[in-house]
């Protein structure tokens, strides 16, 4: 099988991005509670942001701006369901 590098996923991507992420679903690593990303419980301080599930508590991501990037970890999130445009 061949194989790409990874900007094969450009369109792709740029697609899947461009939305309101809050209206995305997320299912949670920790209870496996599945909803929409606006209900998740954020905290927000100095160091970033912090989106917690309503239903357990767990992180499901966070976002770190620094002055010239953004990072973005979904290590809580097993997986987020974008709606169809």
């Amino acid at each position: 099988m061949q194989h790409f590098d990874g900007n094969l996923l450009a369109g792709a991507l740029t697609d899947l991005l461009a939305f309101d992420a809050t209206t995305a679903r997320a299912r949670c690593n920790g209870c496996g509670n599945v909803g929409e990303i606006a209900t998740t419980i954020v905290f927000r301080s100095g160091a970033g942001i912090v989106a917690r599930c309503p239903a357990c508590g767990q992180v499901l991501l966070t976002i770190v701006e620094t002055g010239d990037r953004t990072f973005v970890n979904f290590t809580g999130t097993g997986a987020i369901e974008i709606p169809a445009r």
